[in-house]
């Protein structure tokens, strides 16, 4: 029997403020010595009072409305109760019945096209601390415990690893875009609890559902989920039935394994929170807020493709990061043409700023001196072998292209008689290859123009080269 899987996936996000989300303390605590920022507040101690960030309710509108959820005019907070040794006050402050937003969607690229996954809803809460093991026993850091968070929970309408991973990548931008949340995955600003079962292809009613839970990368999540399906297709193959529980991944292993039975909403116990007023938003000041919602990545793509005429892939990319998609822009407005501006950012610059880990920023190439490089390519003053060359020298001292072609005397050169000679030596060097070509291996002839490339350092011009090659070779 053919087995179908339902995933549904829990996205938790941290927000971009600067406190904690019902007290004063500093909300940055990475790579900071344990439980530097606790007060009695987000340490739960007896009679201290909450009070909601309006910070953390602003970045939390703005992510709903990224993804086209949404705002509830009434929500309130409710206190859901559970024992972790890393929740100091023994519940947690998070939304049950009246979330701040509902109804959302994002738009994926599938295999088989586009495919709309919808957003049941979207709440706020606060984090707990951060559980260390040691070989001596468990340490807590309260660091993180009352960070805010919003929680993005999909309907459970996806099928695949694959398109559980288009989803959450589209989440991914989409934040970090609005600017709620860095979404910083090394840092832990971003995890998914995926929900996953089996049933048979054609079959209406879900399956048992099992729980994975703090998965801090897309990678991870479509491995377990991989994990899973084998799983539980094994199970249901035995004829034995799977089990309703909280699961954990074993990256070392690549497995998932049982942590504890699952708990249901009347497990938690939630009951409003006593001690923080119910939030209203007014259309007007949904309004304000969605002053502050920036192009969307998918937008911007939509754009590129129309107006520069770019490829998918490439205006994908270039939208989906916010200082990528700003640097390439101010270079096509310095006159460069959209495509090859395109194709320097995506490959060689993304490559630099990967492997010496900068980000555009701390680039030293100016937009400015990137399109005079590809306007130099296009008028024939460099190529683009030369162009590579030029590039390097600019990571290092952040000169503008011309100066550096003139410092090192990189000019391509066009004079059709110095062109010819380099193409005659390789004639006479290469008998075989022209034999080749005469012989009606019309390809042949790139060997020769490697050739004349390697001789003129790069230098002679390409199209030249090519045309006078193609006149020599006819005698």
């Amino acid at each position: 029997m053919k087995y179908e899987p339902v995933i549904g996936i829990e996205i938790h996000v941290q927000l971009a403020t600067k406190t904690k989300m019902f007290c004063s303390c500093d909300n940055d605590s990475f790579g900071k010595e344990a439980n530097i920022n606790t007060c009695p507040i987000c340490m739960g101690y007896p009679g201290m009072l909450p009070v909601t960030n309006a910070e953390a309710l602003e970045k939390g509108v703005l992510a709903a409305l990224a993804l086209n959820c949404k705002i509830e005019s009434f929500s309130k907070f409710d206190r859901k109760h559970y024992f972790y040794p890393d929740l100091p006050k023994g519940f947690q402050i998070s939304q049950y019945d009246q979330p701040l937003a509902t109804g959302g969607f994002v738009e994926t690229e599938t295999k088989d096209g586009k495919k709309k996954i919808r957003i049941h809803r979207l709440h706020l809460e606060d984090d707990a601390g951060k559980l260390i093991h040691t070989k001596g026993g468990t340490l807590c850091d309260y660091n993180r415990s009352g960070t805010p968070l919003a929680e993005i929970v999909s309907e459970a309408d996806m099928h695949s690893p694959e398109e559980a991973r288009a989803y959450a990548e589209e989440v991914h931008r989409r934040i970090r875009a609005c600017g709620a949340s860095t979404c910083d995955m090394e840092k832990g600003m971003m995890r998914f609890d995926i929900n996953i079962s089996l049933r048979p292809v054609g079959q209406e009613k879900f399956g048992t559902k099992a729980e994975v839970k703090n998965l801090n990368s897309f990678r991870f999540m479509e491995m377990a989920l991989k994990y899973e399906i084998k799983r539980q297709t094994e199970l249901l193959e035995k004829g034995e039935k799977v089990v309703q529980e909280t699961r954990g991944f074993d990256l070392e292993k690549g497995i998932t394994y049982s942590q504890r039975s699952k708990e249901e909403a009347k497990d938690y116990r939630y009951f409003p929170e006593p001690d923080l007023p119910p939030m209203t938003f007014t259309e007007a000041e949904i309004s304000k807020i969605a002053t502050g919602l920036s192009e969307l990545p998918h937008e911007k793509e939509a754009r590129y493709q129309q107006k520069f005429a770019l490829n998918q892939a490439d205006a994908n990319q270039l939208a989906s990061d916010a200082q990528m998609s700003a640097y390439f822009e101010e270079v096509v407005a310095k006159g460069a043409d959209p495509k090859e501006a395109a194709n320097w950012i995506t490959s060689s610059i993304l490559a630099y700023l990967n492997e010496h880990k900068v980000s555009f920023a701390e680039l030293k190439v100016s937009p400015e001196a990137l399109a005079q490089m590809t306007k130099m390519i296009k008028n024939g003053i460099i190529s683009k072998k030369i162009a590579k060359d030029v590039l390097e020298e600019m990571y290092k001292s952040g000169k503008m292209p011309e100066e550096v072609v003139e410092e090192k005397g990189l000019k391509q050169v066009s004079d059709e008689s110095e062109v010819e000679k380099w193409c005659q030596e390789a004639i006479v060097a290469n008998e075989k290859i022209v034999a080749d070509y005469k012989g009606g291996n019309e390809r042949a002839i790139g060997a020769l123009v490697g050739h004349v490339m390697n001789s003129s350092k790069g230098q002679a011009n390409p199209g030249l080269v090519n045309k006078i090659l193609q006149k020599l070779l006819q005698n």
